[in-house]
């Protein structure tokens, strides 16, 4: 059995899943550069369809996710309401067999994350 990389994004000023909201992982390759892996988009319940990583591609490593959240507050017709424009989270997986959950809570001005289960 294999663990698995999930996310969501939840927009605390409205109360409700942020949905289409753009993003990106990327890992940390042996010279400490970011590889991007994969990018996809969220859906209505503010997660993505599939898990980031699992299976073959769930390996231990230091990841960052980068959220777009300006571009999603930009399209709310929010326009200058925003401070953040992109929010990096970097972690590190340490067993690929475990669920690594990296939830993202955020607002016009500033966000909070955490690891989920």
């Amino acid at each position: 059995m294999s663990g698995r990389l999930t996310t969501h994004v939840l927009d605390i000023s409205s109360g409700k899943p942020a949905n289409d909201v753009y993003m990106e992982l990327w890992a940390f390759n042996e010279s400490g550069q970011l590889i991007k892996r994969l990018e996809s988009k969220t859906n209505q319940d503010g997660r993505v369809d599939q898990p980031l990583l699992q299976g073959e591609t769930m390996r231990g490593g230091v990841y960052q996710l980068q959220f777009h959240i300006g571009d999603y507050f930009n399209k709310k017709e929010q326009k200058g309401m925003g401070f953040l424009n992109i929010v990096p989270i970097q972690f590190t997986i340490l067993n690929d067999l475990e669920h690594y959950h990296v939830p993202l809570l955020i607002a016009p001005g500033g966000y909070s994350t955490y690891r989920g289960s």
